[in-house]
């Protein structure tokens, strides 16, 4: 993966930091998130709620209405404070706009902050939990290509890796475009992040592939915002355990002339095992990484899907 030449920056909401700013003056801090992740990214915190002003402790609030366009109102009184958030909304999101944020964490459930399946009370007073935050929805309808995910979720070490990945190579293109749009930093992007993009849709490496070789037909800004858009898409997409498998294949079709029969054979077996779910990804990818380095591999060394994250993040090692 090529250095990253800038803070990593992300938004969050703030309790998940261990900031008292909950509706009863608590916090509701993610350790991994603030202790582990932490150490790789600096975080731009946002409390919705003590932002536009409601204080803490505070009268808990719920959405109300439809899913679709609900009002924020309190429990129990009843106050209507959607237009008091939508306005602090538009303020804050134009705040955001200039911190360049490469993700966004938020606060499952949340009435503000909420991601998915947050209860939107219908009139007749019964939760439907098909809702999104006031402001989670605000937030993805002014930012749509900035990876977001809420802090539950994270628990689920496929979509913790999936997530990280993003923000991790946005990141990247971020650094890509800031040094110069040229076609050959363009070219040079693409080329490293080959065995990434395969791991998650070849539909879209396909489709990229030819954007990039008949980039020269547009202009520079209409071909990264094209590019980055299908970037995004392709990295929404979860990778599998079959789509890693096949990547692991190409890569080691790299080494047909290096391997003797043994490594090869041993690298088959880790590959098979992966497969039938024994070992987790980081074990044959370990390996691939000793062998880049043993018969000096420059094209693999340079690739983003052997080293897509830190180490110490720990994220393929789930079988």
């Amino acid at each position: 993966m090529s250095v990253v030449t800038t803070p990593l920056k992300i938004g969050i909401s703030a309790c998940l930091l261990g900031q008292n700013v909950r509706w009863n003056g608590g916090h509701a801090l993610n350790r991994f998130v603030a202790h582990t992740l932490g150490h790789f990214v600096s975080f731009v915190p946002v409390c919705p709620e003590m932002e536009c002003g409601l204080g803490t402790p505070r009268e808990t609030l719920r959405l109300v209405g439809s899913v679709e366009a609900p009002r924020l109102v309190t429990t129990k009184t009843g106050i209507d404070h959607t237009e008091r958030m939508q306005t602090w909304a538009k303020k804050r999101l134009d705040q955001l706009a200039e911190e360049d944020l490469c993700g966004f964490i938020f606060k499952k459930d949340s009435p503000s902050s909420g991601l998915l399946r947050v209860k939107v009370y219908n009139e007749k007073g019964q939760p439907v939990k098909k809702g999104v935050g006031m402001f989670a929805r605000a937030f993805t309808e002014r930012f749509p290509r900035i990876p977001v995910e809420e802090e539950g979720r994270l628990n689920d070490p496929k979509l913790r890796e999936n997530f990280i990945e993003q923000i991790f190579t946005l990141r990247d293109w971020r650094n890509t475009l800031s040094e110069r749009k040229a076609m050959g930093r363009l070219v040079a992007f693409h080329t490293r992040q080959k065995m990434l993009i395969l791991s998650h849709s070849q539909k879209h490496y396909r489709e990229m592939g030819k954007l990039v070789a008949a980039g020269k037909e547009m202009g520079m800004k209409a071909l990264h915002d094209r590019y980055e858009a299908l970037l995004m898409e392709a990295l929404s997409l979860k990778t599998t355990i079959k789509k890693n498998t096949n990547v692991l294949l190409h890569i080691l079709g790299h080494f047909k002339k290096q391997l003797s029969a043994d490594e090869k054979q041993e690298m088959l077996e880790l590959i098979d095992n992966y497969r039938a779910e024994q070992i987790p990804l980081i074990v044959p990818v370990t390996l691939v990484n000793h062998y880049v380095r043993k018969y000096d591999k420059p094209y693999l060394a340079q690739q983003t899907y052997l080293n897509p994250h830190p180490l110490e993040l720990k994220l393929r090692n789930h079988a």
